[in-house]
């Protein structure tokens, strides 16, 4: 284990100036090198101790900051087209690059690491998903996936898609039937 000082909020890690002791291939292949955090040795404490109000009031800034852009972009939806089975699978799935390029595309620019996605999406609907603007805020985007455009019309005003693809096999079944019944009355006459 190697004993770190955090440089700001790490989830299910800790908070700005906590001693943590984490894994050595955590430390040296995501905290280190992402700035999260520095190695815990006397000169970086008393460095942290010199400079921790101005860390913190930076920290302070960047939050209000994203929590300004936070409200700015409140109730962000954004559309993902792509092919999928009549059931409504996915060939593939939406991945957190999608994601982040659909709200880039949306006015919110963000990185595929700020998408938080619990897990894949597979299916074609409406998904609620958390996007990290800071450490300590995060706002929910919705997504949503469809075949095409008219589709994802239909699912944002809260339309059931399979429900009119079924609608439309029974009526297509009820003329087919009313054909057959047809041509059976011909044939016995």
């Amino acid at each position: 284990m190697i004993e770190l000082i955090l440089m700001q909020r790490v989830d299910k890690l800790g908070q700005m100036g906590e001693l943590v002791k984490v894994r050595p291939g955590y430390a040296r292949n995501f905290l280190l090198p992402s700035g999260k955090a520095i190695r815990a040795n006397k000169d970086n404490l008393a460095r942290f101790e010199r400079e921790r109000a101005q860390l913190e009031a930076q920290n302070i800034k960047r939050r209000e900051e994203a929590e300004r852009v936070g409200e700015r972009v409140h109730g962000l939806t954004i559309t993902i087209i792509r092919q999928a089975g009549e059931s409504g699978a996915l060939y593939g799935s939406v991945s957190t690059r999608d994601i982040a390029e659909g709200c880039t595309a949306a006015g919110l620019t963000v990185g595929r690491d700020q998408v938080l996605l619990g897990h894949a999406i597979k299916s074609v609907g409406l998904a609620t998903v958390q996007v990290a603007l800071h450490p300590e805020v995060s706002i929910p985007v919705t997504v949503n996936v469809a075949r095409s455009v008219e589709e994802a019309e239909k699912q944002a005003r809260g339309e059931r898609v399979e429900d009119e693809d079924e609608a439309e096999a029974a009526s297509l079944e009820a003329e087919l039937a009313a054909e057959l019944a047809a041509g059976q009355a011909d044939a016995d006459r």
